[in-house]
């Protein structure tokens, strides 16, 4: 891959009901799955001085990630989520004051030229991180932001703030009304966002409905094949963006691109949790895809 991927945001344990730990966090679920596809993302995150932060270094290194952006935290723990399932659909009690948000930018390693930035919204709820991100988002050639809305860590000027500096932007119909009440249709809130000067490319997932990407003037879709076997769906939209910014970052054509996606995600929702340990899930795409 020619182009270096900076991802920023939270690294975390996703802990379900019956006290299952799973590897969690948009950010380090997308890095993770970039890795497993031959890419080299540096993750830049933080976690605590203790034992499930030591798990995940222990787990990043078993799968070859770079540590050198990752900060570890000798007062916040490592960031936790608990995770509770509803008809299928994922909710999540997200633990405040966690060492993901305190990024410090005077701890980011070299990170060269004309990269690309990922990032999601969570980790810029606080005051500390968000500052360290704005560092990167100065430097960034393009952006991709990944819409995660979770209440209540989230404002709309934040939002649109990041918004307003993104090329890419990924987001659910959900999101899309949260962020734009005012619009009665979809194409007038995907419109009203490709107005703004940066943005090139809108992603709008729909659940199992599959998805569409929105540039000036056209819409592709795609929907997923009918009954894809679904564990749960934790993970599912953080997958099919990671498969979106390697379409990118490899100049796939974008209907290639949101094909290969939707068919990634929908093999994520057979699994527990937002990623796989065993390379061998990953290899079927990888003979696919010739990555």
């Amino acid at each position: 891959m020619a182009k270096n991927i900076v991802i920023f945001g939270e690294v975390l344990w996703d802990i379900f009901p019956d006290n299952d730990k799973k590897l969690g966090g948009a950010p380090f679920n997308v890095a993770w799955h970039l890795k497993a596809f031959g890419a080299n993302p540096l993750l830049i995150s933080r976690i605590g001085a203790d034992d499930l932060g030591l798990a995940i270094q222990t787990k990043m290194q078993a799968w070859q990630m770079t540590l050198a952006g990752l900060q570890i935290d000798e007062i916040h723990p490592t960031g936790i989520v608990k995770v509770t399932l509803e008809k299928g659909q994922p909710q999540y009690e997200i633990t405040a004051d966690c060492a993901y948000d305190f990024i410090d930018s005077q701890q980011f390693p070299s990170l060269g030229a004309d990269f690309w930035l990922y990032h999601g919204s969570l980790a810029l709820r606080n005051a500390v991180s968000q500052g360290s991100f704005r560092v990167l988002q100065q430097q960034a050639d393009q952006i991709f932001f990944d819409v995660n809305l979770r209440q209540p860590w989230w404002t709309a000027a934040m939002i649109n703030s990041a918004l307003a500096a993104s090329q890419y932007v990924k987001l659910n119909t959900e999101e899309l009304t949260l962020l734009t009440p005012e619009f009665a249709s979809i194409d007038l809130a995907i419109n009203y966002l490709l107005s703004q000067d940066s943005l090139q490319q809108v992603i709008l997932t729909t659940g199992e409905a599959g998805a569409s990407l929105y540039t000036q003037g056209d819409r592709q879709q795609i929907s997923p094949q009918k009954n894809t076997p679904v564990v749960d769906t934790v993970g599912a939209g953080d997958a099919f963006c990671s498969v979106c910014l390697l379409g990118l970052t490899s100049d796939w054509p974008p209907s290639l691109t949101l094909e290969r996606a939707q068919v990634f995600a929908s093999a994520v929702v057979g699994i527990r949790g937002a990623v796989s340990e065993d390379p061998h899930f990953y290899q079927p795409f990888i003979q696919a895809w010739r990555l």
